[in-house]
């Protein structure tokens, strides 16, 4: 079975399809079979080792992540806050593979990030890690199941199958009656729950989001980070959300804290 079918399955049958319930069903999932919030994970998925990034040189240089290290469990959704300028997406973008460090090592899902060539972290992006964006990513002309969809076409997934992922997906974030909407059709906030949905198409080991409530109310906001909490436990995934609202770092498993590029202990 699927990890899309296991978190399908662990739905009561009959139960409502809207954000709140369908958080509800994937938290109740991790109380019953997946890590919960402040559960020891043995299972690492993220390590990283003394990683530096420097732009710029002289007296210009901006020094963004300095002699980093943490690490990260599987069913673990983990929080890098810290103000603007901190280093949070420099960082998030080391462990992605969206950029490479001048020292030290990332390690994703037992794969070496810093080693890897461009084929290689393609490879990574397009199946061991997902993103979630700001902005939200989603593709103007195409519907809330199309951009959904996009990662599973790329991987080559038969059509018949990648229909199926696409719906459970949507079911999943609580948008299985907007599936033919555009972007422009749906709110902010449930652009960003089609954008979870879609980082969530080729089942990855990692979750990325660098600041995914940043255009959100608050109450849209929490009702975000409240669906990757509960997705990240019942599919034991583990994610790195940055964000520096309080509110939301609240329901993080575990807070990393970066000050001028320094993780603080």
């Amino acid at each position: 079975m699927s990890g899309l079918d296991a978190t399908r399955d662990s739905r009561p049958a009959g139960a409502p399809t809207g954000p709140t319930d369908t958080t509800s069903a994937a938290a109740g999932a991790a109380t019953t079979g997946g890590a919960v919030a402040g559960a020891t994970v043995t299972d690492e998925v993220v390590r990283v080792e003394g990683i530096n990034r420097t732009f710029g040189r002289g007296e210009r240089a901006v020094h963004a992540v300095r002699d980093v290290s943490f690490s990260a469990g599987r069913g673990e959704l983990v929080a890098v806050r810290g103000r603007s300028g901190a280093g949070k997406t420099t960082l998030l973008n080391l462990v992605g593979g969206l950029d490479r460090p001048d020292s030290g090592r990332v390690t994703v899902a037992g794969r070496d990030v810093t080693g890897s060539g461009e084929r290689e972290l393609l490879e990574l992006r397009r199946g061991t890690v997902g993103f979630v964006f700001q902005t939200f990513g989603l593709v103007p002309i195409l519907s809330a199941a199309e951009n959904v969809g996009v990662p599973l076409r790329l991987a080559r997934i038969p059509a018949a199958e990648r229909e199926e992922r696409v719906a459970v997906l949507l079911e999943l974030v609580g948008l299985g009656g907007h599936a033919g909407q555009r972007p422009y059709e749906l709110s902010g906030g449930q652009q960003q729950r089609v954008a979870v949905a879609r980082a969530l198409a080729n089942e990855p080991d990692l979750l990325i989001a660098d600041e995914p409530t940043g255009q959100l109310d608050s109450e849209t906001g929490r009702s975000i980070m409240d669906l990757l909490r509960a997705v990240v436990h019942a599919r034991g995934m583990t994610a790195l959300v940055a964000t520096h609202d309080p509110a939301l770092i609240d329901l993080a498993d575990r807070v990393l804290t970066l000050r001028d590029g320094h993780l603080l202990p």
